[in-house]
């Protein structure tokens, strides 16, 4: 038997994938929607980041586990507006994994499996994966057909719009939760600037070179690899209650700074703060990036 689950504001279908605020759909890819589902079917437990890999991806599938679960966690904890510091929902447990915190409330029971057999964690992903089989034939074929539009676009755009690689946030402090944050803020800001590059520039964020060591780290070698025109970097220093975070938006040609943001709260403020360091970051990036900055000229430092 699987369930729709309550918890907050929000309502959570597994078999379909759709999350709700208040009645209105929260959009969340399929990926992250099946690690929200297994979290919330073992809610009050602690998952395992291998479990979370197991049953997501299984063992035929060859992707990068480790960047694809922080991008998952990363999308969840966006749509559901949760902070990893002062968490509501989902409280990252160190060297051990997730649990889903908040109180959850089953809703309008579906029988998929025996009476009395409990909602197992695959039994969700399996439901989810079964009723995105059983779409509509037409609706596929749609779908087929616009990706197929965009891709024909994006190859006869392709010699005007740069690449724009995002690198790995450093933590500047040795403190445990300022490398959890970067690494967050870095899979956040690179969703978000994809999302918002209405086709100005496309945004490259799971290349191993962009998660080399800052000592080991060659802009110009990240330039020429990846053929990239710009590069996002960034530093998260938290210094007892206040976080400060660093931003800059580079043009690797000769290593111009055209833009930095500067952003500076209290780890005490509102529960969504590493969501609105990254809607900030990448707010004034995309900006500036659809923009097509050509000189020095537009370096610009924001201060928040």
């Amino acid at each position: 038997m699987t369930h729709r689950f309550k918890f907050g504001d929000f309502e959570f279908d597994p078999e379909t994938g759709l999350l709700s605020r208040n009645g209105q759909e929260v959009k969340l890819q399929r990926q992250p929607a099946l690690v929200l589902g297994v979290l919330l079917a073992r809610r009050d437990q602690t998952v395992s980041r291998e479990d979370l890999k197991q049953a997501i991806w299984g063992n035929d599938t060859h992707v990068d586990f480790e960047k694809g679960l922080n991008f998952c966690m990363g999308q969840v904890r966006a749509a559901l507006r949760d902070d990893a510091f002062r968490p509501v929902y989902i409280r990252t447990e160190p060297k051990c994994g997730y649990r889903f915190i908040a109180p959850v409330i089953s809703i309008a029971p579906v029988v998929l499996n025996p009476p009395g057999k409990p909602v197992e964690s695959g039994n969700v992903v399996r439901s989810f994966q079964a009723a995105l089989i059983r779409r509509p034939i037409l609706a596929l074929a749609a779908i087929i057909l616009a990706l197929v539009s965009v891709a024909l676009l994006l190859r006869t755009m392709a010699p005007s719009i740069p690449n724009l690689a995002v690198v790995r946030f450093d933590a500047d402090t040795s403190a445990p939760s300022a490398g959890s944050l970067a690494e967050e803020l870095t899979d956040d800001v690179t969703i978000r600037l994809a999302s918002g590059s209405n086709g100005h520039y496309r945004v490259i964020g799971n290349a191993g070179i962009l998660r080399v060591p800052r000592e080991r780290r060659d802009l110009r070698t990240i330039g020429s690899s990846l053929r990239c025109k710009y590069a996002v970097l960034g530093q998260v220093r938290i210094d007892g209650d206040r976080v400060l975070v660093l931003a800059h938006l580079i043009r690797l040609s000769d290593l111009t700074h055209i833009r930095v943001v500067r952003f500076e709260r209290k780890a005490s403020d509102p529960a969504n703060l590493e969501s609105q360091i990254a809607a900030e970051i990448a707010s004034q990036f995309a900006a500036t990036m659809n923009n097509r900055p050509d000189s020095a000229s537009l370096f610009r430092a924001e201060t928040h």
